[in-house]
């Protein structure tokens, strides 16, 4: 009995070692389940954690939207902390007058590209209009492709319907993190009547705050709020134990949110003009800069000055040169060989400028 009770407390103190090793080896913090999530630093993934702690501390949460892959490095680049794959890629990415027509196939080309070049933002997924509204089960198995094919780390759906509400909850229950949507809906215009501000009048003004409240009581974890007067986002704001992220919304909500190509002032063409919101400051002029470098480009392309011999890196050797025009008669391609030849005497001839 001794020996058993020997070897017993022998056993334990060995398992107490390893664990005691096995802690101070790891990055991984003592209160976390199995591995993860593992502490942060700036080239990890922001966490739904971490922006609830933005939240807690009074720290501004910025949103951009992004579509590909060189908008989601540019957000990954500037350190926002969430870049929303948007249905807005319906109009500014494919042209259409809505967010309505895109689809959720098309979404999730444009989710993958994000995910591939945002390395450290919270990536969110918008479901697009038609495919969360006929009940909760359409609504989750969207939003698991948005998770599982677009790997996304929530998704996005705008309130403002019961239906919708129950949609948010059913989505939170399968274990989906989930950002509300209220104020101005764009997927809701057939009722809205276009692209109108919402909570100008009292009734208006109270649907935003109950319309939030009951998204946060389904689960989400943030709500974004658009185009109400800043007054009702401070309402909505203070009412709430979740984040609000604005957009158009005024400076009262725990954090901002504008489109890729609008901030950057991307294009200027009529019908992206018409498209573009009043509240969106512009950052840049992108798109002066990109219409100058296609113009300069076209200009150097018909005027024969590009490429030059700076832009024509590849080389032949020139013992070879002959051999290949041999061939080429050989072939018998002599206006090849003659070109060659030609091209040959142009590029010696502009060595010796």
């Amino acid at each position: 009995m001794a020996f058993m009770a020997f070897m017993a407390a022998v056993s334990r103190a060995a398992l107490i070692s390893r664990a005691g090793i096995i802690r101070s080896m790891s990055n991984v913090p003592e209160n976390t389940v199995y591995g993860g999530p593992k502490s942060q630093s700036p080239d990890h993934r922001i966490t739904m954690t971490q922006i609830k702690q933005k939240h807690k501390k009074g720290e501004p949460i910025t949103m951009v939207t992004a579509y590909d892959y060189p908008s989601a490095v540019h957000l990954d680049s500037a350190g926002i902390d969430i870049a929303l794959v948007g249905d807005s890629a319906a109009m500014v990415v494919h042209g259409y007058d809505t967010t309505l027509p895109i689809t959720l196939d098309e979404m999730l080309v444009h989710c993958r590209a994000v995910a591939r070049g945002a390395k450290r933002p919270l990536l969110v997924g918008d479901l697009p209009f038609g495919f969360y509204e006929s009940g909760s089960i359409q609504a989750i198995d969207s939003a698991v492709r948005i998770l599982k094919e677009g790997a996304m780390d929530a998704i996005k759906l705008e309130g403002g319907s019961p239906s919708r509400i129950t949609a948010a909850k059913s989505i939170v229950e399968a274990g989906i993190a989930v950002m509300g949507h209220v104020g101005l809906t764009p997927q809701a215009i057939s009722v809205l009547g276009g692209f109108r501000p919402q909570g100008r009048n009292v009734a208006s003004a109270v649907k935003v705050v109950e319309t939030a409240l009951a998204l946060q009581e389904a689960g989400c974890f943030a709500v974004v709020l658009e185009c109400v007067p800043p007054l009702v986002a401070a309402a909505a704001t203070s009412a709430l134990q979740i984040p609000t992220i604005g957009i158009g919304a005024g400076p009262f909500c725990s954090g901002q949110a504008l489109v890729y190509h609008d901030l950057l002032g991307m294009m200027q063409h009529p019908h992206h003009a018409k498209v573009t919101p009043k509240f969106c400051k512009q950052f840049a002029n992108v798109g002066d800069v990109i219409n100058k470098a296609l113009l300069e480009y076209k200009e150097e392309v018909t005027s024969g000055t590009f490429p030059g011999a700076a832009h024509s890196p590849y080389k032949i050797n020139a013992a070879d040169v002959d051999g290949f025009l041999s061939e080429l008669q050989r072939m018998g391609l002599d206006k090849a060989a003659s070109a060659a030849a030609e091209a040959a005497e142009k590029i010696n001839t502009s060595k010796l400028k």
